[in-house]
């Protein structure tokens, strides 16, 4: 059984509604093997740009190798 691959996306978006990237400030990291290491960076990122209101990272989470969407 192969198990899930976590990728932390984000970067600067126009407004705080983050619909839109800024052009230029878009990051992808991973893939991580679980969820507690991307939670780790993702913790790490999210801290250095803590005080920039239009900032945000998500943690996304690719199916497993074999898995079936529902």
């Amino acid at each position: 059984m192969s198990h899930s691959k976590f990728w932390i996306v984000g970067g600067e978006f126009t407004s705080t509604d983050f619909s839109q990237v800024v052009a230029g400030t878009e990051q992808l990291q991973g893939p991580f093997n679980c969820r507690e290491e991307a939670m780790t960076t993702w913790r790490n990122i999210s801290e250095e740009r803590r005080g920039e209101c239009n900032v945000r990272y998500i943690i996304l989470s690719e199916p497993a190798a074999g898995s079936v969407a529902q």
